[in-house]
């Protein structure tokens, strides 16, 4: 076959490569050996066409949907496709109707599988509950979105979660050579050469997404013309024009995971707390703003009284960042990280708000000491409201008295550690609390 009639047949027969090439055994499956390896409970619920209601989550182009298909190439029963981006309900209750009738007078069993079910609300995903409960439909759905932020809590417990990981460089060349070498589904036919490194360039850029590298490779080869001996070459130079920029991930469940990185790397790594802010606004598009928000307010969750100047340090990044925009404003902000890292931690002020408010829910109410209380009118002291000892007249400027409601007068919720500024406020409390025995 040359180029030509490829291409029109391709015109008649328009199902892209990554679609031709989907793989219709288990066998033939490419990655996810965690779930799909010999013996894995998956695979062997495939091959004996036992498979329960599932949720398939994980990333763009890494097989979901091709084990949905190779599950409906297996199953003896009926296999039903809907798409959460167009599918009603009425979509759905048909599907529930013709499976009971399926059941009761076949004895035949229905697969349904909803694609991107995250697009999926509510109502829709409770319409289907029912006849998963009954065991009247077995559902897959698949999800490129965190499940427990978008999948109704009871759906998802019936549903047994398998997470498929990302698809690596690897897996992208494999899934390329066998199109090159496939005569009824891939590009066999064809005389074709394809260097190396325009494979290594378009799994790369493909970033893990096979689907992305099979179509691009198939509109290298689409768009070169042969030479004069009929071959088609596909140079890097041909490759680097059909993929551009590797894809990336910047869903609002992976905004969450990079956001929950950044925190975490506060707590203990400068280089990984840079690398995820910067990589998170330069490679995801996220505002600079919400992470000087989560910088805030770690400064104070875990640094807090060991370096007070963190705080200063990430408002004034805030306000540096309004100031002067990006990407000025990213010096500002990584200084403000790099010095929240470096410093001394303390979760002594989260603590000390978790001990007062156990102890704020514990008491009924809280009666003011009487010589804590108002005294500006006249007739104050009269109600008792006298004995205040006020602390600037004492040596140190301090006197032991009581400030707390009398139920809890002798709690103590801030513990200072020994780290940074906050071991002289330990000492200072030592010493206080000595003084009040």
């Amino acid at each position: 076959m040359d180029l030509f009639s490829y291409n029109e047949a391709r015109q008649s027969a328009p199902k892209l490569l990554a679609d031709r090439m989907r793989p219709e055994r288990i066998e033939d499956y490419i990655g996810q050996e965690h779930i799909v390896g010999e013996g894995k409970l998956l695979r062997r619920a495939i091959e004996a066409d036992q498979v329960s209601s599932i949720l398939l989550y994980g990333p763009p182009g890494c097989g979901k949907t091709t084990l949905a298909h190779i599950i409906a190439k297996r199953t003896k029963g009926d296999f039903v496709r809907l798409n959460a981006v167009d599918a009603s309900v009425k979509d759905v209750r048909e599907v529930i109707e013709q499976a009971k009738q399926n059941r009761t007078f076949y004895d035949k069993k229905t697969i349904l599988f909803l694609d991107e079910v995250h697009r999926f609300n509510s109502a829709r995903q409770d319409a289907l509950l029912p006849a998963v409960e009954q065991g009247t439909i077995i559902f897959i759905g698949a999800t490129t979105e965190n499940p427990f932020h978008y999948v109704n809590g009871a759906l998802l417990s019936r549903s047994t979660l398998f997470q498929l990981e990302p698809l690596g460089r690897e897996h992208a060349l494999e899934a390329m050579r066998r199109a090159l070498l496939n005569k009824e589904r891939g590009l066999g036919e064809l005389p074709i050469e394809v260097e190396e490194q325009a494979l290594q360039h378009l799994a790369d850029m493909a970033n893990g997404d096979i689907r992305r590298a099979l179509n691009a490779l198939e509109l290298a080869v689409s768009t070169t013309a042969p030479g004069e001996d009929g071959v088609i070459r596909v140079s890097l130079a041909v490759a680097e024009e059909s993929i551009r920029k590797p894809t990336v991930r910047a869903d609002e469940s992976t905004q969450y995971d990079v956001l929950s990185a950044f925190h975490k790397s506060i707590r203990g790594s400068s280089d990984a707390a840079l690398f995820w802010f910067l990589y998170a606004v330069e490679k995801l598009g996220m505002d600079p703003r919400v992470f000087i928000r989560r910088l805030i307010a770690a400064a104070s969750e875990d640094i807090g009284l060991a370096n007070p100047q963190a705080l200063v340090q990430a408002v004034s990044a805030l306000h540096a960042y309004e100031a002067l925009g990006w990407p000025e404003g990213r010096l500002n902000i990584s200084q403000a990280i790099l010095f929240a890292v470096e410093s001394p931690k303390s979760n002594a002020v989260t603590n000390a708000i978790g001990r007062a408010t156990a102890a704020i829910e514990e008491l009924r109410s809280a009666e003011v000491p009487l010589h804590l209380r108002d005294t500006h009118y006249k007739g104050a002291e009269k109600l008792g409201h006298a004995g205040y000892k006020y602390p600037h007249d004492y040596p140190g400027h301090y006197v032991d008295q009581q400030y707390l409601p009398d139920a809890i007068r002798t709690m103590h919720f801030y513990e200072a550690t020994s780290q940074g500024t906050e071991e002289k406020i330990r000492q200072n409390q030592e010493r206080r609390r000595g003084q009040g025995k």
